[in-house]
């Protein structure tokens, strides 16, 4: 009797077994990609970053003349109005005597110079530096600045992604006067965090039309990465899911973004825009229109037509937040179907393969040049669109399961809250088949656990 027991409990449990172990070692693969991208690594863009490279150009006691480059190595992330802020912290006693392309924002205690008929430009201990902005003089400029510390991704806009400016550097009377490099570098962007500059080769300079080529006597260099869990500690964006096959919307799941409906506008209703008090130097906290899910940003997919050898999606991000316009805004997308993308309606598209190994299944949209490349704030007008047709993979194309909707979609780098699969819409007759599946399983589990109980 026992050993009858027991194979037929091998027999309806080992698969049930097996299967709740590959679950878990699932769960287990996608939970350490989901903190790995929160920690500063990002799967999608592995080799993203921002780079802050100092060139020191010209050395003497108490004289350098040093160029500081930011430079923007991201795929879809960008910098976006305020802009950044660079700041550090001197070693030694040193000043800022003058600027080109940038300027602090305090020049500080410089009494010490009282004497010297002429004050630095900065005194500060840990100055914070701005970029110019558009139209400064033409003597205050120098190449690759002036552009309010906007900084493009390379994937968008690969000639506005860098911004430079030179320093004239000195030091109090009381110091040696010799160069030291500066520490704790910031660039003032919620999310981003900096290590210290390490030493790297010379960067060289071509001249006389690429006949001959300068180095700099020495350059260091620090790197910057993006946290989405260092930027906010909820969500800024949700996904809504429909399909021509299924009636019912599937919505953002509730609270995605929060709970509070303290600051949020309710429809039909607009915030007194000129009671609001910010500063212009600083990113304005949204305030959003009442929804269940409190998101700025709505994105909704929508299976919209079946042919016989393509499909069709709708996408639409919305602004929910009544105090920003997303300028240069874009979207990231996994689906397995990209690789086939035939065309895209009133976005450009990218296809994006950080590994470069065969695998296609992520791609980039943003808007287009004084079309749609600016994401308009809440109301009427507060929406952009585009619709693909995508070619079918017969090999792997299916309606069933949730396999025509994202598996990830991330807005201006930040990743989207994602409806449960169990709400995904289901072609007709297919629900109540999953929901008998489901019931079958369980009814399994429950036989392995009695079938225990008598052995």
């Amino acid at each position: 009797m026992v050993l009858s027991f027991l194979f037929v409990h091998r027999l309806f449990c080992s698969t049930t077994m097996g299967a709740t172990l590959n679950l878990v070692y699932a769960v287990t693969i996608i939970l350490f990609t989901i903190s790995s991208t929160s920690h500063g690594y990002d799967p999608l863009d592995p080799f993203g970053k921002i780079t802050i490279k100092w060139d020191l150009l010209l050395s003497s006691p108490g004289h350098h003349t040093v160029q500081v480059k930011l430079e923007n190595m991201q795929e879809y992330r960008h910098i976006d109005k305020p802009g950044w802020k660079l700041s550090w912290h001197w070693e030694s006693k040193q000043v800022i005597w003058d600027m080109r392309g940038a300027e602090t924002t305090e020049q500080g205690n410089c009494s010490a110079f009282a004497s010297s008929g002429t004050l630095p430009h900065c005194c500060l201990r840990r100055p914070t530096i701005v970029d110019l902005l558009p139209g400064s003089p033409f003597n205050s400029q120098v190449s690759n600045c002036c552009r309010g510390g906007v900084l493009t991704s390379m994937s968008q806009d690969h000639t506005n992604h860098v911004s430079v400016f030179h320093m004239t550097i000195g030091s109090f009377p009381d110091d040696s006067g010799e160069f030291t490099m500066p520490s704790n570098f910031d660039i003032g962007v919620s999310g981003y965090s900096c290590d210290n500059a390490t030493s790297v080769a010379p960067t060289k300079y071509s001249t006389d039309k690429g006949r001959r080529k300068t180095q700099a006597l020495a350059t260091w260099e620090a790197v910057c990465v993006y946290s989405q869990f260092r930027s906010s500690q909820t969500p800024k964006c949700c996904v809504s899911l429909s399909a021509f096959y299924y009636r019912n919307i599937v919505p953002c799941p509730t609270c995605s973004c929060g709970c509070s409906s303290s600051h949020c506008v309710k429809p039909g209703e607009m915030p007194p825009y000129l009671e609001q008090k910010h500063d212009p130097d600083e990113e304005v906290s949204p305030v959003v229109e009442c929804t269940k899910h409190m998101c700025p940003i709505h994105i909704h997919w929508h299976v919209k037509v079946n042919y016989r050898e393509y499909w069709r999606v709708k996408i639409t991000a919305t602004n929910l937040n009544t105090m920003k316009n997303y300028t240069d805004w874009n979207l990231v997308v996994l689906h397995p179907n990209l690789k086939s993308v035939e065309q895209v309606f009133s976005f450009n598209y990218k296809s994006l393969t950080p590994y470069h190994n065969g695998i296609n299944d992520t791609g980039m949209f943003w808007g287009v040049k004084f079309y749609n490349d600016v994401l308009l704030q809440a109301g009427k007008i507060g929406n952009v669109q585009t619709e693909l047709l995508l070619k079918k993979d017969m090999g792997n194309f299916s309606f069933r399961e949730g396999w025509a909707f994202p598996r990830r979609i991330l807005f201006n780098g930040d990743e989207c809250v994602m409806p449960s699969p169990d709400d995904y819409p289901r072609l007709p007759g297919y629900a109540s088949s999953s929901s008998s599946s489901a019931a079958s399983s369980f009814v399994t589990i429950v036989f392995c656990f009695l079938l225990l109980l008598f052995v």
